[in-house]
Protein backbone atom coordinates (compact mmCIF):
# COMPACT_ATOMS: atom_id res chain seq x y z
CA UNK A 1 0.00 0.00 0.00
CA UNK A 2 1.51 3.32 -1.13
CA UNK A 3 0.68 5.94 1.49
CA UNK A 4 3.07 8.58 0.18
CA UNK A 5 0.33 11.03 -0.81
CA UNK A 6 -1.37 10.56 2.55
CA UNK A 7 1.67 11.77 4.46
CA UNK A 8 2.95 14.10 1.72
CA UNK A 9 -0.23 15.47 0.13
CA UNK A 10 0.16 18.10 -2.56
CA UNK A 11 -3.40 19.29 -1.97
CA UNK A 12 -5.83 19.05 0.94
CA UNK A 13 -9.55 19.75 1.10
CA UNK A 14 -11.04 20.41 4.55
CA UNK A 15 -14.71 19.47 4.39
CA UNK A 16 -16.64 21.21 7.12
CA UNK A 17 -14.08 24.01 7.42
CA UNK A 18 -15.06 26.51 10.06
CA UNK A 19 -14.39 30.22 10.31
CA UNK A 20 -13.66 29.89 14.03
CA UNK A 21 -11.45 27.74 16.24
CA UNK A 22 -14.37 26.58 18.39
CA UNK A 23 -17.43 24.44 17.78
CA UNK A 24 -16.58 21.05 19.27
CA UNK A 25 -14.43 19.82 16.39
CA UNK A 26 -10.80 20.11 15.40
CA UNK A 27 -10.38 23.21 13.20
CA UNK A 28 -8.26 21.46 10.59
CA UNK A 29 -8.24 24.34 8.14
CA UNK A 30 -6.72 26.68 10.73
CA UNK A 31 -4.43 23.97 12.11
CA UNK A 32 -2.91 23.32 8.69
CA UNK A 33 -2.35 27.02 8.08
CA UNK A 34 -0.81 27.46 11.54
CA UNK A 35 1.39 24.40 10.95
CA UNK A 36 2.88 25.86 7.78
CA UNK A 37 1.43 23.40 5.27
CA UNK A 38 2.69 24.59 1.85
CA UNK A 39 0.43 22.66 -0.52
CA UNK A 40 -2.90 23.73 -1.97
CA UNK A 41 -5.46 24.05 0.81
CA UNK A 42 -9.17 24.19 0.00
CA UNK A 43 -11.90 24.88 2.59
CA UNK A 44 -15.27 23.27 1.86
CA UNK A 45 -18.49 24.42 3.53
CA UNK A 46 -21.89 24.90 1.83
CA UNK A 47 -22.86 27.60 4.34
CA UNK A 48 -19.94 29.96 3.69
CA UNK A 49 -18.43 31.85 0.76
CA UNK A 50 -15.08 32.78 2.29
CA UNK A 51 -12.86 32.21 5.33
CA UNK A 52 -10.13 34.72 6.13
CA UNK A 53 -10.42 36.10 2.63
CA UNK A 54 -10.05 32.71 0.91
CA UNK A 55 -12.77 31.28 -1.28
CA UNK A 56 -14.80 28.47 0.29
CA UNK A 57 -16.09 25.73 -2.00
CA UNK A 58 -19.64 24.60 -1.42
CA UNK A 59 -19.06 20.96 -2.37
CA UNK A 60 -16.25 18.49 -2.98
CA UNK A 61 -17.21 18.20 -6.64
CA UNK A 62 -16.53 21.94 -7.11
CA UNK A 63 -12.88 21.58 -6.11
CA UNK A 64 -10.23 22.34 -8.74
CA UNK A 65 -7.55 19.88 -9.81
CA UNK A 66 -6.36 16.71 -8.11
CA UNK A 67 -6.94 16.30 -4.38
CA UNK A 68 -4.62 14.00 -2.45
CA UNK A 69 -6.35 14.21 0.92
CA UNK A 70 -9.81 15.26 2.08
CA UNK A 71 -10.26 15.78 5.82
CA UNK A 72 -13.95 15.41 6.69
CA UNK A 73 -15.35 16.99 9.83
CA UNK A 74 -19.14 16.90 9.37
CA UNK A 75 -22.00 14.88 10.91
CA UNK A 76 -21.98 11.16 10.06
CA UNK A 77 -25.27 11.46 8.17
CA UNK A 78 -23.44 13.45 5.46
CA UNK A 79 -20.49 11.07 5.20
CA UNK A 80 -21.90 8.84 2.45
CA UNK A 81 -22.65 11.72 0.09
CA UNK A 82 -19.20 13.21 0.66
CA UNK A 83 -17.54 9.85 0.08
CA UNK A 84 -19.37 9.40 -3.24
CA UNK A 85 -18.33 12.84 -4.43
CA UNK A 86 -14.74 12.30 -3.28
CA UNK A 87 -14.56 9.00 -5.18
CA UNK A 88 -16.04 10.60 -8.31
CA UNK A 89 -13.53 13.44 -7.99
CA UNK A 90 -10.64 10.96 -7.68
CA UNK A 91 -9.57 12.06 -4.18
CA UNK A 92 -6.82 9.67 -3.12
CA UNK A 93 -7.46 9.58 0.64
CA UNK A 94 -10.44 10.58 2.74
CA UNK A 95 -9.86 11.02 6.47
CA UNK A 96 -13.08 10.97 8.46
CA UNK A 97 -12.55 12.81 11.73
CA UNK A 98 -16.30 12.35 12.05
CA UNK A 99 -17.58 9.84 14.62
CA UNK A 100 -20.97 8.09 14.82
CA UNK A 101 -20.08 4.90 12.94
CA UNK A 102 -19.33 1.37 14.15
CA UNK A 103 -18.42 2.57 17.63
CA UNK A 104 -22.14 3.28 18.21
CA UNK A 105 -23.33 0.25 16.26
CA UNK A 106 -23.69 1.97 12.87
CA UNK A 107 -21.87 -0.76 10.97
CA UNK A 108 -24.13 -0.45 7.90
CA UNK A 109 -22.83 3.06 7.17
CA UNK A 110 -19.25 1.83 7.44
CA UNK A 111 -19.98 -0.94 4.94
CA UNK A 112 -21.50 1.52 2.48
CA UNK A 113 -18.45 3.75 2.73
CA UNK A 114 -16.17 0.75 2.28
CA UNK A 115 -18.12 -0.39 -0.80
CA UNK A 116 -17.44 2.95 -2.47
CA UNK A 117 -13.76 2.71 -1.55
CA UNK A 118 -13.52 -0.78 -3.05
CA UNK A 119 -15.13 0.39 -6.29
CA UNK A 120 -12.79 3.38 -6.63
CA UNK A 121 -9.21 4.44 -6.01
CA UNK A 122 -10.18 6.40 -2.89
CA UNK A 123 -8.98 5.02 0.43
CA UNK A 124 -10.40 5.75 3.88
CA UNK A 125 -8.52 6.78 7.02
CA UNK A 126 -10.71 6.10 10.06
CA UNK A 127 -13.46 7.02 10.58
CA UNK A 128 -13.48 8.43 14.12
CA UNK A 129 -9.84 9.55 14.37
CA UNK A 130 -7.66 12.67 14.30
CA UNK A 131 -5.65 11.55 11.29
CA UNK A 132 -2.23 12.44 9.95
CA UNK A 133 0.92 14.08 11.24
CA UNK A 134 4.12 14.45 9.18
CA UNK A 135 6.91 16.75 10.32
CA UNK A 136 8.34 17.20 6.82
CA UNK A 137 5.12 17.99 4.95
CA UNK A 138 3.71 20.06 7.86
CA UNK A 139 0.46 18.10 7.86
CA UNK A 140 -0.77 18.11 11.43
CA UNK A 141 -3.72 17.69 13.77
CA UNK A 142 -2.21 20.03 16.40
CA UNK A 143 0.18 22.91 15.70
CA UNK A 144 1.57 22.76 19.25
CA UNK A 145 3.24 19.39 18.60
CA UNK A 146 4.95 20.35 15.35
CA UNK A 147 8.69 19.68 15.27
CA UNK A 148 11.09 21.56 13.04
CA UNK A 149 13.28 18.52 12.42
CA UNK A 150 12.04 15.16 11.18
CA UNK A 151 12.98 12.69 13.86
CA UNK A 152 13.44 8.90 13.74
CA UNK A 153 10.14 7.82 15.37
CA UNK A 154 6.80 6.85 13.81
CA UNK A 155 3.62 6.36 15.83
CA UNK A 156 0.35 4.62 14.99
CA UNK A 157 -2.61 4.93 17.34
CA UNK A 158 -6.13 3.59 17.23
CA UNK A 159 -7.10 6.30 19.73
CA UNK A 160 -6.96 9.95 18.78
CA UNK A 161 -6.37 10.90 22.40
CA UNK A 162 -3.46 8.51 22.85
CA UNK A 163 -1.94 9.62 19.53
CA UNK A 164 -2.21 13.28 20.52
CA UNK A 165 -0.81 12.56 23.98
CA UNK A 166 2.17 10.69 22.54
CA UNK A 167 3.08 13.53 20.20
CA UNK A 168 2.86 15.99 23.10
CA UNK A 169 5.08 13.84 25.33
CA UNK A 170 7.49 13.30 22.45
CA UNK A 171 7.93 17.02 21.88
CA UNK A 172 8.44 17.67 25.59
CA UNK A 173 11.08 14.94 25.81
CA UNK A 174 12.85 15.81 22.54
CA UNK A 175 11.78 12.50 20.99
CA UNK A 176 11.82 13.25 17.29
CA UNK A 177 8.51 12.29 15.67
CA UNK A 178 8.79 11.75 11.93
CA UNK A 179 5.21 10.65 11.26
CA UNK A 180 2.11 9.73 13.24
CA UNK A 181 -1.30 8.37 12.33
CA UNK A 182 -4.51 8.09 14.32
CA UNK A 183 -6.59 5.48 12.49
CA UNK A 184 -9.74 4.96 14.59
CA UNK A 185 -12.21 2.33 13.36
CA UNK A 186 -9.87 1.24 10.50
CA UNK A 187 -12.68 0.15 8.17
CA UNK A 188 -10.41 0.38 5.11
CA UNK A 189 -6.74 1.18 5.78
CA UNK A 190 -5.71 -0.97 8.72
CA UNK A 191 -2.93 -0.96 11.25
CA UNK A 192 -0.74 -3.30 9.18
CA UNK A 193 -0.86 -0.86 6.22
CA UNK A 194 0.71 1.84 8.37
CA UNK A 195 3.30 -0.53 9.84
CA UNK A 196 4.29 -1.58 6.30
CA UNK A 197 4.73 2.03 5.25
CA UNK A 198 6.75 2.99 8.31
CA UNK A 199 8.92 -0.11 7.90
CA UNK A 200 9.88 0.93 4.36
CA UNK A 201 10.75 4.50 5.38
CA UNK A 202 14.53 4.63 5.84
CA UNK A 203 14.25 7.80 7.94
CA UNK A 204 12.22 5.96 10.57
CA UNK A 205 14.31 4.00 13.07
CA UNK A 206 11.70 3.19 15.76
CA UNK A 207 7.99 2.40 15.47
CA UNK A 208 5.57 2.68 18.38
CA UNK A 209 1.84 2.25 18.60
CA UNK A 210 -1.38 1.84 20.53
CA UNK A 211 -3.78 -0.93 19.44
CA UNK A 212 -7.27 -1.84 20.61
CA UNK A 213 -8.06 -4.49 18.02
CA UNK A 214 -6.65 -6.10 14.88
CA UNK A 215 -8.97 -6.70 11.91
CA UNK A 216 -6.68 -9.01 9.94
CA UNK A 217 -4.46 -11.03 12.25
CA UNK A 218 -2.41 -12.79 9.58
CA UNK A 219 -1.57 -9.57 7.71
CA UNK A 220 -0.76 -7.86 11.00
CA UNK A 221 1.70 -10.58 11.99
CA UNK A 222 3.33 -10.57 8.56
CA UNK A 223 3.74 -6.80 8.60
CA UNK A 224 5.07 -6.81 12.14
CA UNK A 225 7.55 -9.59 11.39
CA UNK A 226 8.80 -7.76 8.31
CA UNK A 227 9.16 -4.47 10.18
CA UNK A 228 10.95 -5.88 13.22
CA UNK A 229 13.67 -7.40 11.06
CA UNK A 230 14.80 -3.82 10.44
CA UNK A 231 13.66 -1.72 13.40
CA UNK A 232 12.04 -2.15 16.82
CA UNK A 233 8.26 -1.95 17.17
CA UNK A 234 6.86 -1.22 20.64
CA UNK A 235 3.14 -1.69 21.26
CA UNK A 236 0.72 -0.73 24.01
CA UNK A 237 -2.43 -2.88 23.87
CA UNK A 238 -5.72 -1.37 25.00
CA UNK A 239 -8.61 -3.54 26.17
CA UNK A 240 -6.72 -6.34 27.91
CA UNK A 241 -9.42 -6.75 30.58
CA UNK A 242 -13.17 -7.28 30.20
CA UNK A 243 -13.84 -3.72 31.32
CA UNK A 244 -11.16 -2.36 29.02
CA UNK A 245 -12.57 -4.37 26.10
CA UNK A 246 -16.04 -2.92 26.74
CA UNK A 247 -14.57 0.58 26.73
CA UNK A 248 -12.71 -0.15 23.47
CA UNK A 249 -15.94 -1.36 21.85
CA UNK A 250 -17.69 1.92 22.57
CA UNK A 251 -14.57 3.92 21.72
CA UNK A 252 -13.64 2.65 18.25
CA UNK A 253 -16.00 -0.28 17.79
CA UNK A 254 -13.05 -2.57 18.54
CA UNK A 255 -13.60 -6.22 19.36
CA UNK A 256 -10.51 -6.80 21.46
CA UNK A 257 -8.57 -9.96 20.78
CA UNK A 258 -7.97 -12.16 23.81
CA UNK A 259 -4.78 -10.77 25.27
CA UNK A 260 -2.98 -14.12 25.64
CA UNK A 261 -3.33 -14.76 21.91
CA UNK A 262 -2.46 -11.20 20.97
CA UNK A 263 0.66 -11.05 23.14
CA UNK A 264 1.88 -14.42 21.83
CA UNK A 265 1.38 -13.25 18.23
CA UNK A 266 3.27 -10.00 18.88
CA UNK A 267 6.18 -11.80 20.52
CA UNK A 268 6.32 -14.39 17.77
CA UNK A 269 6.43 -11.57 15.20
CA UNK A 270 9.23 -9.70 16.98
CA UNK A 271 7.21 -6.89 18.51
CA UNK A 272 7.63 -5.78 22.11
CA UNK A 273 4.62 -5.14 24.34
CA UNK A 274 4.72 -2.54 27.09
CA UNK A 275 2.45 -2.17 30.10
CA UNK A 276 1.52 1.51 30.23
CA UNK A 277 1.53 4.68 28.15
CA UNK A 278 4.39 6.02 30.26
CA UNK A 279 6.37 2.83 29.62
CA UNK A 280 5.84 3.30 25.88
CA UNK A 281 7.21 6.84 25.94
CA UNK A 282 10.14 5.77 28.13
CA UNK A 283 11.33 2.89 25.99
CA UNK A 284 10.94 4.87 22.76
CA UNK A 285 13.07 7.64 24.29
CA UNK A 286 15.87 5.11 24.81
CA UNK A 287 15.45 3.33 21.48
CA UNK A 288 15.43 6.59 19.50
CA UNK A 289 18.82 7.68 20.82
CA UNK A 290 21.94 7.76 18.65
CA UNK A 291 23.63 5.33 21.06
CA UNK A 292 21.69 2.35 22.42
CA UNK A 293 22.70 -0.48 24.75
CA UNK A 294 23.89 -3.67 23.08
CA UNK A 295 23.77 -5.77 26.23
CA UNK A 296 22.44 -6.02 29.77
CA UNK A 297 25.62 -4.99 31.65
CA UNK A 298 24.78 -1.76 33.45
CA UNK A 299 27.08 0.72 35.15
CA UNK A 300 25.46 2.92 37.80
CA UNK A 301 26.90 6.14 39.29
CA UNK A 302 25.12 7.55 42.33
CA UNK A 303 25.49 9.76 45.38
CA UNK A 304 24.68 7.77 48.49
CA UNK A 305 24.38 4.10 49.29
CA UNK A 306 20.59 3.93 49.34
CA UNK A 307 20.16 4.81 45.67
CA UNK A 308 22.96 2.40 44.70
CA UNK A 309 21.43 -0.48 46.65
CA UNK A 310 17.97 0.22 45.26
CA UNK A 311 19.25 0.35 41.70
CA UNK A 312 21.19 -2.90 42.14
CA UNK A 313 18.10 -4.66 43.45
CA UNK A 314 15.73 -3.41 40.75
CA UNK A 315 18.21 -4.01 37.94
CA UNK A 316 19.00 -7.56 39.08
CA UNK A 317 15.34 -8.46 39.57
CA UNK A 318 14.68 -7.34 35.99
CA UNK A 319 17.41 -9.44 34.43
CA UNK A 320 20.12 -6.80 34.07
CA UNK A 321 23.62 -7.46 35.34
CA UNK A 322 25.97 -5.21 37.29
CA UNK A 323 29.47 -6.64 36.84
CA UNK A 324 32.23 -5.40 39.10
CA UNK A 325 34.27 -2.79 37.26
CA UNK A 326 37.77 -3.59 36.04
CA UNK A 327 40.54 -2.56 38.42
CA UNK A 328 41.77 0.26 36.14
CA UNK A 329 38.24 1.67 36.08
CA UNK A 330 37.90 1.50 39.85
CA UNK A 331 41.24 3.21 40.33
CA UNK A 332 40.32 6.03 37.96
CA UNK A 333 37.05 6.63 39.80
CA UNK A 334 38.52 6.30 43.28
CA UNK A 335 41.20 8.85 42.45
CA UNK A 336 38.59 11.63 42.42
CA UNK A 337 36.87 10.86 45.73
CA UNK A 338 37.54 10.03 49.35
CA UNK A 339 37.75 6.38 50.35
CA UNK A 340 35.23 6.99 53.17
CA UNK A 341 31.59 6.08 52.48
CA UNK A 342 32.27 5.58 48.78
CA UNK A 343 32.60 2.58 46.48
CA UNK A 344 34.05 2.29 42.98
CA UNK A 345 32.98 -1.29 42.29
CA UNK A 346 29.52 -1.05 40.62
CA UNK A 347 27.16 0.28 41.59
CA UNK A 348 29.47 3.25 42.03
CA UNK A 349 28.69 5.26 45.14
CA UNK A 350 30.43 8.64 45.05
CA UNK A 351 28.95 9.73 48.38
CA UNK A 352 28.72 13.50 48.69
CA UNK A 353 31.07 13.82 45.69
CA UNK A 354 28.20 12.55 43.54
CA UNK A 355 26.57 15.99 43.70
CA UNK A 356 29.50 17.45 41.76
CA UNK A 357 28.86 17.19 38.00
CA UNK A 358 32.59 17.26 37.21
CA UNK A 359 33.33 14.24 39.37
CA UNK A 360 30.36 12.37 37.95
CA UNK A 361 31.67 13.16 34.45
CA UNK A 362 35.07 11.67 35.32
CA UNK A 363 33.40 8.51 36.56
CA UNK A 364 31.44 8.32 33.30
CA UNK A 365 34.65 8.64 31.29
CA UNK A 366 36.29 5.88 33.30
CA UNK A 367 33.28 3.61 32.94
CA UNK A 368 33.20 4.23 29.18
CA UNK A 369 36.60 2.51 28.88
CA UNK A 370 35.43 -0.54 30.84
CA UNK A 371 34.84 -3.44 28.43
CA UNK A 372 32.40 -5.05 30.84
CA UNK A 373 29.77 -2.28 30.67
CA UNK A 374 27.09 -1.70 28.01
CA UNK A 375 25.35 1.43 29.29
CA UNK A 376 26.24 4.10 31.87
CA UNK A 377 23.56 5.52 34.18
CA UNK A 378 24.38 8.55 36.36
CA UNK A 379 21.87 9.44 39.08
CA UNK A 380 21.31 13.04 40.20
CA UNK A 381 19.31 14.31 43.15
CA UNK A 382 17.62 17.43 41.85
CA UNK A 383 16.31 18.28 45.31
CA UNK A 384 19.86 18.57 46.67
CA UNK A 385 21.30 20.29 43.58
CA UNK A 386 18.53 22.92 43.50
CA UNK A 387 19.26 23.90 47.11
CA UNK A 388 23.00 23.35 47.62
CA UNK A 389 24.56 23.30 44.13
CA UNK A 390 22.90 26.27 42.44
CA UNK A 391 26.18 27.42 40.93
CA UNK A 392 26.39 24.17 38.96
CA UNK A 393 22.91 24.35 37.43
CA UNK A 394 24.14 26.35 34.42
CA UNK A 395 27.46 24.64 33.73
CA UNK A 396 27.10 21.19 35.31
CA UNK A 397 24.64 19.65 32.85
CA UNK A 398 26.74 20.86 29.90
CA UNK A 399 29.76 19.05 31.37
CA UNK A 400 27.73 15.83 31.44
CA UNK A 401 26.46 16.43 27.88
CA UNK A 402 29.95 17.00 26.51
CA UNK A 403 31.22 13.90 28.28
CA UNK A 404 28.36 11.75 27.00
CA UNK A 405 28.85 13.09 23.47
CA UNK A 406 32.47 11.90 23.46
CA UNK A 407 31.73 8.47 24.92
CA UNK A 408 31.32 5.27 22.93
CA UNK A 409 28.74 3.84 25.31
CA UNK A 410 25.19 5.15 25.63
CA UNK A 411 24.22 7.23 28.66
CA UNK A 412 20.81 7.44 30.33
CA UNK A 413 20.32 9.89 33.19
CA UNK A 414 18.08 9.59 36.24
CA UNK A 415 16.92 12.93 37.66
CA UNK A 416 15.15 12.08 40.88
CA UNK A 417 11.72 13.58 41.29
CA UNK A 418 11.00 13.72 45.01
CA UNK A 419 9.58 17.09 46.02
CA UNK A 420 6.22 17.66 44.33
CA UNK A 421 5.31 20.92 46.07
CA UNK A 422 8.37 23.08 45.46
CA UNK A 423 8.21 25.20 42.33
CA UNK A 424 11.90 26.16 42.45
CA UNK A 425 13.02 22.53 42.51
CA UNK A 426 10.60 21.71 39.70
CA UNK A 427 11.98 24.57 37.60
CA UNK A 428 15.49 23.26 38.15
CA UNK A 429 14.45 19.75 37.14
CA UNK A 430 12.80 21.04 33.95
CA UNK A 431 15.79 23.22 33.09
CA UNK A 432 18.32 20.41 33.51
CA UNK A 433 16.09 17.86 31.78
CA UNK A 434 15.80 20.17 28.79
CA UNK A 435 19.57 20.48 28.51
CA UNK A 436 20.13 16.73 28.70
CA UNK A 437 17.32 15.81 26.32
CA UNK A 438 18.35 18.51 23.90
CA UNK A 439 21.75 16.78 23.75
CA UNK A 440 20.07 13.46 22.95
CA UNK A 441 20.42 11.94 26.42
CA UNK A 442 17.38 10.01 27.67
CA UNK A 443 16.23 11.33 31.06
CA UNK A 444 14.15 9.36 33.56
CA UNK A 445 12.53 10.30 36.85
CA UNK A 446 12.92 6.94 38.57
CA UNK A 447 15.21 3.95 38.70
CA UNK A 448 12.27 1.71 37.72
CA UNK A 449 11.66 3.66 34.50
CA UNK A 450 15.18 3.39 33.13
CA UNK A 451 15.54 -0.28 34.12
CA UNK A 452 12.22 -1.13 32.46
CA UNK A 453 13.22 0.72 29.28
CA UNK A 454 16.56 -1.09 29.00
CA UNK A 455 14.87 -4.43 29.64
CA UNK A 456 12.27 -3.85 26.91
CA UNK A 457 14.81 -2.63 24.37
CA UNK A 458 16.98 -5.68 25.02
CA UNK A 459 13.89 -7.85 24.59
CA UNK A 460 13.81 -6.69 20.98
CA UNK A 461 17.54 -7.32 20.47
CA UNK A 462 17.20 -10.83 21.87
CA UNK A 463 14.57 -11.70 19.24
CA UNK A 464 16.41 -10.13 16.32
CA UNK A 465 18.63 -13.10 15.39
CA UNK A 466 15.58 -15.37 15.15
CA UNK A 467 13.71 -12.82 13.02
CA UNK A 468 16.60 -12.52 10.57
CA UNK A 469 17.29 -16.25 10.36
Amino acid sequence: MDLERLFYPRSIAVVGASATLSGGKLPYYHILKMSGYKGNLYPVNPARDEIDGQRVYHSVDELPGDIDLAIVSVPARLALDIMKKAADKGVRFVHFFTSGFGEIGNKALEQELLKIARESNTRIVGPNCIGVYCSESRVSFDPTVNQDTAGPVAFFGQSGGVTSNFTHVAKARHIGINKAISYGNQIDLKVHDYIDYFARDDNIKVIAGYIEDVKDGQSFMQSLRSATREKPVFILKGGITDKGADAARSHTGAISTQYDFFSAAVRQSGGVLVDTFEDLANVVMLAAGEKRPEGARVGFIGAGGGASVTFADIATLNGLSMPELQQDTQSAIAGSVSDVNTSAKNPVDLGAFGFDFRIVARAMEAMDKDKGIDIVIPYFSIDFIAVFQKKQIKIGPEIICNTARNMDKPVAVILSRLAEDNIDIEKTRIEISKIFRGAGIPVYNTIQDVVYSIKKYLEYLERLPRLKA
